[in-house]
């Protein structure tokens, strides 16, 4: 029996956590809990002191994707926005599956999403895929498998 089942959501910290929220909104969550997060409970789950933060919660329908986005009053967080490289070592981007990649390409840009480049196409497998930027850096892929 294996330890672990599934992933349960993924945690991003972020500056403007509405701003944030809003674009994945429009990538096409929806935001399932929105709340305040203070006292001793949450302080002693995160090994930090006074904890004062916000978080929204996302979910992309029909699919276990959830994203927890979380913006620290208290304490402040100390890295400064800085745009991710696909090389920096640690966590780097999320990637989501599309059927239509052309045309999710078109859309984002009308919306003012600039990608790294265009959709490419790893001849091993098939998959076309292409990078972008959210707000704050965060970086994302599209994946199209055939």
């Amino acid at each position: 029996m294996p330890l672990l089942s599934t992933i349960d959501h993924l945690n991003i910290v972020v500056h403007d956590l509405d701003q944030v929220a809003d674009f994945f909104v429009l990538l096409g969550f929806e935001i399932e809990d929105r709340a305040e997060l203070s006292g001793a409970w949450i302080s002693k789950i995160v090994g930090l002191e006074n904890v004062q933060a916000e978080y929204v919660k996302l979910h992309l329908p029909d699919s276990d994707v959830r994203l927890e986005l979380i913006r620290y009053d208290a304490p402040a967080s100390e890295m400064e926005i800085q745009e991710n490289k696909a090389n920096d070592q640690g966590f780097r981007h999320l990637a989501f599956a599309v059927s239509e990649i052309d045309a999710v390409v078109e859309r984002l840009s009308g919306e003012g999403i600039e990608f790294l480049s265009p959709v490419h196409t790893y001849e091993k497998t098939g998959k076309r895929l292409v990078y972008f930027r959210g707000p704050e850096g965060i970086l994302l892929e599209l994946a199209e498998y055939p």
